[in-house]
């Protein structure tokens, strides 16, 4: 059996893989949400239950990742990891503008998440 320390920085190191995953799921959603708003029929309702599914597996993977990291980081790493996601996939899918000045706070953001979790135990 491990020591209780080597233990506890493993359920550490899961709860921000968990965090991380549910962001990546949050950009599942919005990128769902924008296809299905593009769409008509039933191609429309696929998507709308894509986003269904991925918002509803994103709060939970949050609420769980909130158990044990305080819950104001592990929102911002949350959103954070949403929004870069997200503007990314707008960038690469719906064609929207990648100008510099996009592109510099993108980096900022990734720049101060990668901070939380530096100073976050």
């Amino acid at each position: 059996m491990a020591p209780p320390v080597a233990r506890g920085c493993f359920l550490c190191r899961m709860n921000w893989v968990i965090l991380i995953i549910g962001g990546l799921f949050e950009v599942g959603f919005t990128t769902c949400m924008g296809k299905a708003q593009a769409s008509t029929g039933t191609t429309a309702l696929w998507w709308w239950g894509g986003f269904l599914a991925c918002v509803s597996l994103s709060m939970y993977l949050l609420y769980r990742a909130s158990l044990q990291l305080p819950l104001g980081t592990a929102y911002a790493v949350w959103t954070g990891i949403g929004a870069i996601g997200t503007a990314a996939v707008g960038m690469l899918v719906f064609k929207e503008p990648a100008d510099f000045w996009r592109l510099f706070f993108m980096f900022t953001l990734i720049a101060s998440i990668v901070g939380l979790k530096v100073v976050t135990h």
